[in-house]
């Protein structure tokens, strides 16, 4: 028997379950599936910023993350190798994605979303050139139908849903960088630690069950010599930072290396006739500055809006949804510039060295790099010349 929805959500992670959930709250009838269960992993950068933080404040579920055992940081320490820069951008968190993916699907249900686990999709269905619902399957095979006035695609870069609807990608990069992480028991950090060396991108972030993630970014072309040895590769890169090398060497790995490559970079138009994305779905960034679990929580509140705004009548689908894809793409573009250019893992252009060089020291200086890293301080107003005049003069 075929059900009507008001939307579909197909992905239930970081950002469909946060889209679902707003809907629902709003009122609507949702319905939200994915093939996984919950809890369970995916590769990610566990990284919350402080404008994520606001995110799950506004949606009063900040006290339940923190109830699991997930401890804030406020301190961002990039160390460049000649000097380093730290200071504070707000409360920020590393979750375990067992965790805070489970923690939002739960809240997706409370708020009235019926979620299906274990259900995968098939196929769209269309009326002419309409997304009208979805064809899918679950653990036993059984094939359903269900039908929305809404599909949104929350199922990550290889979106399913926007290779059905032809999405079209632009501004697209394509990978820089590769990583692999693990996960240390008896590994302190003082909240986000960064060092960037020739070639190499070395991190830690505090997380679930007192652990710490370690990792190690390196160029692509070194991905199958990397591969061939990742113990000892992992182990020589560490000791580009020997600090580092002797807190990891005293900690004990507690998992097996994951490997994140497939970096890509793109933006999809968001939306057409019945149909809509959210998330990586929509845009694909590098992970070297973590924004992406923070980029789609804000994805979420926008695109949940708008389709609100067009069941509701308030607005037409196609101009909430244009205006939601406008203002997406402002707030993310000179991050994702950026972004990618660190991805590079090669030393910065000589303006920017200066900039970095010239802030090591000056704590407001400082604390300025670390929001703009986090995503508080948008990126123009950090090289914004007038700004940049001052701190160089000082």
């Amino acid at each position: 028997m075929t059900s009507e929805y008001d939307v579909i959500v197909v992905g239930a992670r970081c950002a469909g379950s946060p889209t679902a959930m707003l809907l629902a709250r709003a009122g609507h009838r949702v319905l939200l599936i994915d093939r996984a269960t919950f809890p369970s992993d995916t590769v990610s950068t566990h990284f919350v910023h402080p404008p994520g933080v606001a995110a799950l404040e506004r949606w009063r579920l900040r006290d339940r993350l923190e109830a699991t055992g997930c401890r804030p940081f406020t301190q961002y320490s990039v160390d460049f190798g000649e000097f380093a820069l730290t200071g504070s951008p707000g409360t920020a968190y590393g979750p375990r994605r067992t965790v805070l993916d489970h923690l939002l699907v739960e809240a997706a249900a409370e708020a009235g979303a019926e979620v299906r686990e274990t259900f995968t999709l098939d196929a769209l269905v269309w009326d002419g050139d309409r997304v009208a619902g979805i064809v899918g399957h679950d653990r036993q095979g059984g094939r359903v139908s269900e039908r929305a006035r809404v599909v949104v695609g929350a199922d990550g870069k290889h979106s399913r849903v926007a290779a059905a609807v032809g999405a079209p990608a632009y501004n697209e990069r394509a990978p820089e960088e590769a990583a692999y992480y693990a996960y240390w028991s008896g590994l302190p950090a003082a909240g986000c630690e960064l060092y960037i060396r020739p070639d190499r991108a070395l991190g830690l972030i505090p997380t679930h069950d007192d652990m710490t993630l370690a990792l190690v970014a390196f160029p692509v072309p070194e991905a199958a010599a990397f591969r061939s040895d990742v113990e000892g590769n992992v182990a020589r890169s560490l000791d580009l930072a020997p600090e580092l090398a002797e807190r990891v060497a005293a900690g004990r790995r507690e998992t097996r290396f994951h490997a994140s490559g497939d970096l890509v970079g793109f933006f999809r138009k968001p939306f057409g006739p019945g149909w809509a994305l959210v998330g990586d779905a929509g845009y694909t960034i590098d992970p070297s500055t973590a924004q992406g679990i923070s980029d789609a929580f804000r994805d979420a509140e926008r695109v949940a809006g708008a389709i609100g705004d067009a069941l509701s009548g308030r607005r037409l689908f196609d101009e909430a949804m244009a205006d939601a894809q406008a203002a997406r793409d402002a707030e993310v573009l000179p991050m994702y510039e950026l972004t990618f250019g660190l991805a590079t893992l090669q030393p910065p252009p000589p303006e920017l060295a200066a900039v970095l060089a010239a802030s090591a020291g000056d704590q407001d200086a400082m604390d300025d790099f670390v929001r703009m890293f986090a995503g508080v301080m948008p990126v123009p107003e950090f090289f914004d010349p007038d700004r940049v005049g001052r701190l160089l003069a000082a």
